[in-house]
C-alpha cells in the first residue's frame, strides 16, 4: 500500500469512526423513543400551549421541556398574535402585560411565527419530536391573511402542524383591536379555513359561542354562524378551543320548565348537538384553560354531568392546559391535577384518549398531511428530518 493509500485508509476510517456514535449512545434511540411509544409513562400531550405572553416575552423553550419533564409527552407550540400596545398616556410607566391592565388598543404581531419557528429549530431532532408548533401571526380579518400562512411554511418548511391559537369573537378582547374587528361571517376567514382543508394544517380557533351577560334561555348568538363557517370546510380538522365559553360567557343553563327548542338551549344541548351532527365530525373540543376547568367542576353535579358527555363522545374532546409563558411546574400543571376529579369519573379509554391519544391522532395526522403537501409545494427544508 502506497503513502497516500496508507493516509486514505487512515483518513475514511476516522471519518467513519467520527460518524459512529459511541456505544454508550448507541442505546439512547430507546432512552430517547417518541412520546408515542412511551404512553404509559407520561400523563398528558398539551393541546393549547403559549410560550409567550401579550408583549412577547416568555419561557423559553428549553425551559418549557424541563418544566413538561416526564409527565408531557407532546406538545403544541405557539405564541400569541396579538401586542398589548403600552400607551404612556393611558398607563404612565405602568408597563403592561396583559391585555386587561390596559385600555389601550392591541395590535396584530406577525414575527411570533419567527419566532417560534428558530425557537423550534434550535431544538435536536428528538426534542422537535415532541412539539407541534402552530402558526398564529395572522389576522382572521384579512384578506391576505391566507397569503401569510401560505409564506409562513415556505419559509420554515418542516416546522408547523396547525394553526392558532387564533380568535375570531373573544370577550374584552375583540374590540381592544386595532382595525376590523373579526366575524365569522368574513371571507378572509373562509379563505383560511380553505387552506387548511388543503394542506392538513389542524386549526385551534377560540370563538366565544355567545356574547357576554347573554340571556338565559336564548340561542347562543354566535352559534349558527360558527356551525354553518365549520360545516363550509369539512375537510379541515378543528379543535373549538375551550368549547366557546370565556370568564363572563358561561355555560349558562334554560330553567327547568323551558322547552328544549332552538331558542332554549342550554350549553349541554349546544355541546352534543354539535357532537351528534354527522356533519359536524371534523370539528373537536378542547377541555383547556383554568376558567373552563371552574365551569366543569363547579358542583359534583356539572363534573358527573361532562364526564358523561366525553364518556358518550371520547373522541371528540382534548386536554390543553392554556398556560402562558409559565415560570414554574406548579404554574404549569395546576389545570391538569385540579381536573383530578373529572379524571376520576372518566372511563379508562376516554381518560386516555382525552389525555394523550386524539392529540396524537389529530396531529400526527397533520403533521402527514402538511409534510406531503410542502413536499408538493416544493418547500422541503435543506437537510429536513421531514418529521
Amino acid at each position: 500500500m502506497t503513502r497516500r493509500h496508507r493516509w486514505s485508509a487512515r483518513r475514511a476510517l476516522a471519518l467513519l469512526v467520527a460518524a459512529a456514535p459511541p456505544a454508550a449512545a448507541q442505546s439512547a434511540p430507546q432512552r430517547a423513543a417518541p412520546p408515542a411509544v412511551r404512553a404509559a409513562d407520561y400523563d398528558f400531550d398539551d393541546s393549547h400551549f403559549h410560550l409567550t405572553n401579550y408583549v412577547q416575552e416568555g419561557t423559553s423553550v428549553r425551559d418549557y421541556l424541563r418544566i413538561m419533564g416526564t409527565r408531557v409527552g407532546r406538545s403544541t407550540l405557539f405564541g400569541i398574535p396579538l401586542q398589548q400596545t403600552w400607551a404612556y398616556a393611558n398607563s404612565g410607566s405602568y408597563a403592561p402585560t396583559y391585555y386587561l391592565q390596559s385600555d389601550a388598543p392591541l395590535y396584530y404581531y406577525s414575527f411570533t411565527d419567527a419566532f417560534i419557528a428558530m425557537a423550534y429549530r434550535s431544538l435536536s431532532p428528538e426534542q422537535r419530536a415532541r412539539f407541534d408548533p402552530m402558526i398564529t401571526g395572522f389576522n382572521p380579518a384579512d384578506m391576505y391573511a391566507a397569503a401569510h400562512i401560505r409564506r409562513v411554511l415556505r419559509t420554515f418548511p418542516g416546522v408547523f402542524t396547525g394553526i392558532g391559537e387564533f380568535s375570531i369573537h373573544k370577550e374584552f378582547v375583540s374590540a381592544k383591536i386595532a382595525g376590523e374587528v373579526a366575524s365569522l361571517t368574513n371571507p378572509a376567514l373562509d379563505s383560511i379555513l380553505a387552506l387548511a382543508g388543503e394542506s392538513g394544517l389542524v386549526v385551534l380557533i377560540h370563538n366565544d359561542v355567545d356574547m357576554p351577560f347573554a340571556k338565559a334561555g336564548a340561542e347562543p348568538v354566535y352559534l349558527t354562524q360558527m356551525k354553518d363557517l365549520v360545516r363550509r370546510h369539512r375537510n379541515a380538522t378543528i379543535i373549538w378551543a375551550h368549547m366557546g365559553l370565556g370568564r363572563i360567557v358561561q355555560p349558562v343553563r334554560s330553567s327547568a320548565s323551558a322547552p328544549a327548542t332552538e331558542r332554549n338551549l342550554n350549553f349541554e344541548l349546544v355541546v352534543q348537538g354539535i357532537l351528534a351532527d354527522p356533519t359536524l365530525g371534523h370539528v373537536s373540543f378542547d377541555i383547556s384553560w383554568d376558567e373552563v376547568q371552574k365551569y366543569i367542576l363547579a358542583t359534583p353535579e356539572t363534573t358527573r354531568r361532562s364526564a358523561d358527555m366525553i364518556n358518550r363522545y371520547p373522541d371528540r374532546f382534548l386536554f390543553g392546559s392554556d398556560v402562558v409563558a409559565p415560570r414554574d411546574s406548579a404554574m404549569y400543571f395546576a389545570v391538569y391535577d385540579a381536573y383530578r376529579p373529572l379524571w376520576t369519573l372518566l372511563t379508562p379509554d376516554a381518560r386516555v384518549k382525552v389525555s394523550r391519544g386524539n392529540y396524537e391522532r389529530l396531529f400526527d395526522a397533520g403533521r402527514t398531511r402538511v409534510r406531503a403537501w410542502e413536499r408538493a409545494q416544493g418547500w422541503v427544508a435543506q437537510g429536513s428530518t421531514d418529521r
